[in-house]
């Protein structure tokens, strides 16, 4: 199947993968009264009163925007607000499918970081948590921390979090089947963008104590001026060997390879280059850094993509509906490192010891185990670390 040709057609069938279904009858006058005048001024009077009523007495506590400046869509780069509608409606389809979250798409006409964050403190009221998507960096960096900053709901930047998280969660379980350690492994990543960074950090948290990432401008190194601000400030907490040059000089030794970057940037001979059972995640779409057959042939022995056409897909779809699902569930104000490393062991963990293989180290991205486990994990987490307002 050709999946453009084919996907282009089903969305001039389908005009839009979601709609707004009522919960309520309002078929006769008492229905009509309750649900609507004189009825409703109760519960609007009670909101007024204390504002997290709203979470009680409205859908608020099962509401997530899907938000875009359509500044960094896919792989399509800055395509517009428009143009990433049909990105945010599957995200929020899939919202519901796996996490029986009701989200909407709101894309936002402007590039401003200012404009953007007022636009979304000013809409918070309506949501339980705020998921940000497809903003390009640096900017979605300061967008998200000033939004964690001054919001009391969950705010959370798929692309970034997400990314770091399944991440690891295939790390945890590649690692398994070749016998290293966390704290052992060498880690390089290319594409040092919104996902790069966020993965470097995760795994430096999750006990990596090496990682190198790498940019288009070669290895990522303290004090090199030609890299941006957050770049130079990553390269204060990786690469402490201070090595320097292109990224066929960072895989020389390496156990793992993260990609995140750009398609066949990877040759055979830079996979020869690194340690013995290579693990390769090589996520670029939807062509990857280098085909799975040719990582495999060079010696490589896990690989991964970002691409359901191949074994071991590493996809943000197993985290972001259980995440926030065990969020809502347990009124948390943020999401912080230790419910995102309680996702991660949550995915890695509804993949067996029995069924762990080099082409099977997650779960299936329709499996609705791993979406519970995640959001199981993740409210336990939140209730540990006191970011729950319903348990204390």
């Amino acid at each position: 199947m050709n999946y453009r040709e084919e996907s282009l057609k089903k969305h001039g069938e389908w005009k839009g993968k979601i709609e707004v279904v009522a919960r309520v009858p309002v078929d006769s006058r008492e229905n009509l009264s309750l649900a609507y005048t004189p009825g409703v001024a109760e519960p609007c009077i009670a909101i007024s009163k204390e504002v997290e009523k709203s979470f009680d007495l409205t859908r608020r506590w099962n509401t997530v925007p899907v938000i875009t400046d359509g500044t960094a869509v896919l792989g399509l780069g800055d395509i517009g607000p428009e143009a990433g509608m049909p990105v945010m409606e599957g995200k929020c389809a899939l919202f519901k499918a796996f996490g029986e979250v009701d989200a909407y798409p709101l894309c936002i006409k402007s590039k401003d970081t200012e404009e953007i964050i007022k636009t979304i403190k000013l809409l918070a009221g309506s949501f339980g948590g705020i998921n940000l998507e497809d903003i390009s960096a640096p900017r979605c960096f300061e967008i998200e921390t000033r939004l964690k900053e001054e919001l009391d709901i969950p705010v959370f930047h798929d692309d970034q979090h997400g990314t770091a998280i399944v991440t690891a969660a295939a790390l945890i379980n590649a690692l398994k089947l070749v016998g290293k350690k966390m704290e052992e492994i060498k880690v390089v990543i290319n594409g040092a963008g919104a996902a790069g960074i966020a993965i470097a950090k995760f795994l430096l948290a999750f006990g990596v104590k090496n990682v190198i990432a790498c940019s288009s401008k070669g290895i990522i190194v303290e004090g090199d001026t030609k890299f941006n601000a957050a770049q130079q400030e990553l390269a204060k907490i990786t690469n402490r060997e201070m090595l320097s040059g292109k990224l066929e000089v960072a895989m020389k030794g390496a156990d793992v390879f993260v990609g995140v970057s750009v398609a066949n940037c990877v040759t055979k001979e830079m996979v020869k280059s690194m340690a013995d059972k290579a693990i390769m995640f090589c996520c670029a779409n939807p062509v990857p850094e280098i085909l799975p057959e040719e990582a495999l042939e060079a010696g490589a022995y896990i690989v991964g993509t970002g691409s359901s056409q191949y074994a071991n897909q590493i996809n943000n779809v197993l985290v972001f509906p259980g995440l926030f699902r065990g969020a809502l569930d347990v009124r948390a104000n943020t999401v912080n490192y230790e419910m995102m490393m309680a996702a991660s062991r949550g995915i890695a963990s509804c993949v067996s010891d029995e069924e762990l293989s080099t082409g099977y180290i997650l779960p299936y991205a329709y499996d609705k185990r791993a979406h519970e486990s995640v959001a199981k994990a993740v409210a336990e987490a939140a209730i540990k670390t006191g970011v729950s307002k319903l348990y204390k």
